[in-house]
């Protein structure tokens, strides 16, 4: 394998590590927004919201804790830590083949 191959594949390993970093943030910082009760009226974290239920959409309410705050930390939660896990998972896979 030549070098430029192996460039491409570091390349587009840190392409994938930083979409999934991304991904991981948005829904962090909606875990945040939540837990500091910021004002949903607000563009912003109306937008970080929609964001993060989207890319959470199969972990939301996944988990049916009483209170509502455990419930978000929890579902979002686990979305978050997939991304960054699959994310650097496949990244390390490029990086080494």
């Amino acid at each position: 394998m030549s070098p430029r191959h192996g460039n491409g594949r570091n390349q587009a390993a840190t392409i994938i590590a930083i979409v999934a970093d991304v991904l991981a943030g948005v829904i962090v910082l909606w875990i945040l927004m939540y837990l500091l009760d910021a004002n949903r009226e607000n563009g912003l974290v109306s937008f970080v919201q929609d964001a993060a239920r989207w890319l959470a959409a199969w972990s939301y309410d996944l988990f049916t804790f009483d209170d509502a705050w455990a419930r978000v930390v929890a579902g979002y939660g686990l979305a978050a830590v997939v991304y960054l896990f699959v994310g650097h998972a496949v990244a390390g896979r490029l990086r080494r083949h």
